[in-house]
């Protein structure tokens, strides 16, 4: 007791310290934090004395933590020193690790894709490896996070997997030194048209800037292009800087591409374009869609503001909010929203309110009554509280209810590694085809196994009838629900037929990837793209590219 009489004498000084040096508004705050944290303080001391089983300290203050920041925005978060590895990824692209992705399936993780040039790919790791014991341990029953965190760690450490391989009669035993592994912001760049070039941006980590901006300058030289898309479908975003630096090889310097406002003044900053541009006058289409959030909702929102470039898609995402990483002790780290960005025309894009919340704690969308129009550069209406608008919509292409269940249950997956046992070389990735023969036998692969489904009408049909059994319905239209339920069954051999175009896609950059890894999954899917031909026809098309910069009104 000597000791929390101390501290709380000490706390007592601190709160005459404040009530005697601050404001009436400051004394006020700064008692209610006190009173608070003492509140805690002695109510955790009364939990460990007093609760009837062993408490786990970290495992609780890490839950009472994440509660208390779930209460703010979903990207305010305490990162534990744990954790440190994931963060860096975010920022930098860079950890120490073994460079592979894995997947779940079952007992078991498997290896999905191992990062050509990186420690899996060394060490002959190959997609549709089964983890069976990782350091002698046995891996059934881990996790992929758990899988993920043995698989990280300091560079030039070592680790041992043992694995199970289709088509080998025994376990194989792999060792795998732990590199610092550094993803690619730009995957791939190319040429999608005639004279069309085309940039494939990942991520926003260090140097994303320089990286789009190198790719660029490659393929006006090599390839002498005369328009350019930029695809940031997918982009969570990353660094705001590097989002400058990336407007920045569009538009000249000086321009006001992005500024910040929150509540510490200090923190308030006006982002402008620091170099002359690369090209200030190529034709530019930005590729979104609804997963394009923050980095890529600034460069997206700075082209459309602009009116630098087309930007084609779906709606974006809606993140309008900045984030700051601080120091918290033992290592760990907290990632605070600090302020909203606001883009060129004076917009914030942020689609959700987490400031009011309803009587169940729940965040909704600014209401489009409360939207608010601003003006392009050029004069094009557009409007704040909801994500980039594009300039010209596409509607998001369906997956069929048929491929879903095939990606899910893995058997696109398992016939590529299949097919890439019985084939050693296909043609390049860009040229590679599958023909009407190589499908047969993907349908022959999976006869008999499990690839059903239910469709959306089925299950609303289930639904009914619980809920006409349920109300004493049931036998009175028993006889038409059966013939209904009967007309509904889908035929899965039907569904192989009708999607095949699909499926022969969604194949075509699995086994591409197989040969030629990451860059082959995304050069085999470029003819099938059809939001790519969209965008090329557009560039192709300069009556209609200039006639939707001049459109006076973006639609909200």
């Amino acid at each position: 007791m000597i000791h929390y009489n101390s501290l709380k004498l000490k706390l007592i000084l601190v709160l005459f310290i404040l009530f005697s040096f601050s404001g009436y508004s400051q004394k006020n705050n700064d008692f209610e934090i006190s009173k608070n944290l003492e509140i805690f303080t002695t109510l955790y001391r009364q939990l460990h004395l007093n609760y009837v089983d062993e408490l786990n300290s970290g495992d609780l203050m890490k839950k009472g933590i994440d509660a208390m920041l779930d209460n703010l925005d979903p990207y305010t978060v305490y990162i534990p020193e744990s954790d440190i590895e994931d963060y860096k990824l975010m920022t930098t692209g860079q950890y120490g690790g073994v460079g592979a992705l894995i997947h779940q399936n079952g007992d078991y993780v498997i290896i999905s894709d191992p990062y050509e040039g990186f420690p899996a790919f060394k060490a002959g790791l190959i997609p549709g490896d089964k983890i069976i014991e990782v350091n002698k341990q046995s891996a059934k029953g881990k996790s992929q996070n758990d899988i993920s965190s043995i698989f990280k760690g300091q560079p030039g450490t070592s680790l041992s997997v043992l694995i199970e391989r289709e088509g080998e009669t025994k376990p194989i035993e792999k060792t795998l030194t732990r590199e610092e592994i550094k993803l690619l912001n730009v995957p791939y760049s190319g040429i999608v048209g005639k004279d069309v070039g085309y940039i494939k941006l990942s991520s926003f980590t260090q140097d994303a800037g320089k990286d789009v901006r190198d790719a660029f300058l490659k393929l006006k030289q090599k390839d002498n292009i005369k328009s350019i898309i930029i695809d940031l479908r997918g982009n969570g975003g990353g660094l705001l800087q590097e989002a400058v630096n990336i407007v920045n090889i569009f538009v000249d310097k000086g321009q006001l591409v992005v500024s910040t406002k929150g509540k510490v003044s200090e923190r308030n900053f006006s982002h402008k374009t620091m170099d002359q541009p690369t090209d200030n006058n190529i034709p530019l289409v930005v590729l979104v869609d609804r997963n394009s959030a923050s980095a890529s909702e600034i460069v997206s929102g700075a082209i459309q503001d602009l009116d630098r470039g087309v930007i084609v898609g779906q709606k974006t995402y809606g993140k309008g909010l900045v984030q700051n990483v601080f120091p918290v002790s033992y290592n760990a780290q907290v990632k605070i929203t600090i302020a909203k960005y606001y883009i060129p025309s004076g917009r914030c894009i942020q689609a959700i309110d987490y400031a009011h919340k309803d009587e169940e704690g729940n965040s909704g969308k600014y209401a489009d009554s409360l939207k608010t129009a601003f003006k392009t550069k050029g004069g094009r209406i557009v409007y704040d509280g909801g994500g980039i608008e594009p300039d010209l919509s596409l509607e998001p292409e369906k997956i069929s209810n048929i491929a879903i269940s095939l990606l899910t249950k893995f058997l696109i997956f398992d016939y590529a590694n299949y097919f890439k046992r019985n084939n050693t070389t296909i043609s390049s990735a860009k040229d590679f085809k599958i023909s009407d023969e190589i499908y047969t036998d993907f349908l022959k692969y999976i006869n008999g196994k499990d690839y059903d489904y239910t469709t959306r009408s089925e299950k609303n049909l289930a639904e009914l009838e619980a809920i006409a059994q349920k109300e004493g319905y049931y036998d009175a239209i028993k006889s038409e629900y059966k013939a209904l339920k009967d007309k509904l069954i889908h035929d899965k051999n039907a569904d192989l037929l009708k999607n095949k175009d699909e499926i022969k896609a969604l194949l075509k950059t699995e086994i591409a990837n197989r040969y030629y890894y990451q860059k082959g999954r995304i050069e085999a899917s470029l003819a099938d793209d059809t939001e790519i031909a969209k965008a090329v026809e557009l560039l192709n098309d300069s009556t209609r590219y200039k006639k939707l910069l001049e459109k006076t009104m973006v639609q909200k």
